[in-house]
């Protein structure tokens, strides 16, 4: 595990079936490094990053602004994939050392790197600040020449961040877990619909040093009839199919008060816990 301020990342490695603690530990400093260059542009990533705007020159820091750019919501700025980033970094550095399976797990946010075929499961919650798993998304993926990258990133009421959305889970599966980040962020907030349970505040009255002063964001959601419900989640699904069509993310799940969509991506894959 590498922790250090908002960062808590469990790493594992493994060459065949044989994990390899010491490659973790060396990894555990690239960690660092990442969230020490990200910090250096702290200020300049926590605004949106305008079209014309110089890119940066440090990779975490490109690839951030790169994943937001891809997803294309305008209410996000490259903070927003910044727990997938700083895994997927990790997760290339082991895989450039000839791991044959790579899973680093930034505080939900996880970056998965395959040389051969293996079955990877990962555990879905329906709210994200409960530790409970309902169900199993089990990836069996082809692996390329070059091995096989994938990430799955979960945002919602709840979570680490906040919201603008009002769906406890909004799941995502992309081809790397900086863009399942950002893209989880977006589907998420797209499940916002006005209703009389739905209690919002301004961004930095609920966090000072939020990226998106501004904005509301959902702090509670009462009891919610079947038809707010659907609403959310097909808003959400909608955005998520759009991002599946152009070939951005893989597949999206979402949860809103207990209530279930998904693409058919999850439909494919996902079992009962």
């Amino acid at each position: 595990m590498a922790e250090w301020g908002p960062m808590r990342l469990v790493i594992s490695s493994f060459v065949g079936k044989a994990p390899q603690r010491h490659m973790n530990l060396l990894a555990a400093g690239e960690a660092f490094s990442c969230l020490e260059q990200v910090a250096r542009l702290k200020e300049r990533l926590r605004s949106p990053w305008i079209i014309g705007s110089p890119d940066p020159v440090d990779q975490p820091a490109l690839k951030m602004v790169e994943s937001v750019r891809r997803v294309g919501s305008g209410d996000l700025t490259p903070m927003a994939s910044v727990a997938g980033t700083i895994a997927d970094g990790v997760a290339d550095f082991l895989f450039a050392r000839g791991m044959t399976k790579v899973i680093v797990n930034n505080g939900g946010d996880i970056a998965i790197r395959l040389k051969t075929p293996y079955f990877v499961r990962v555990g879905l919650r329906e709210n994200v600040d409960r530790a409970a798993f309902s169900r199993v998304l089990t990836l069996n993926v082809p692996i390329e020449k070059g091995g096989a990258a994938f990430g799955v990133a979960t945002s919602g009421l709840g979570g680490r961040s906040l919201t603008r959305g009002i769906a406890t889970a909004a799941t995502v599966v992309a081809e790397t877990a900086s863009v399942a980040d950002a893209a989880a962020t977006a589907v998420a907030n797209a499940s916002f619909v006005e209703d009389p349970g739905v209690m919002r505040r301004l961004a930095e009255s609920v966090d000072p040093q939020t990226d998106i002063a501004g904005m509301p964001v959902t702090v509670r959601v009462g009891k919610l009839d079947r038809k707010t419900r659907t609403l959310a989640i097909a808003q959400a699904l909608d955005l998520a199919r759009t991002l599946v069509k152009k070939k951005i993310i893989l597949g999206a799940m979402v949860v809103v008060a207990g209530d279930t969509g998904m693409t058919d991506f999850f439909k494919h894959q996902l079992f009962e816990a």
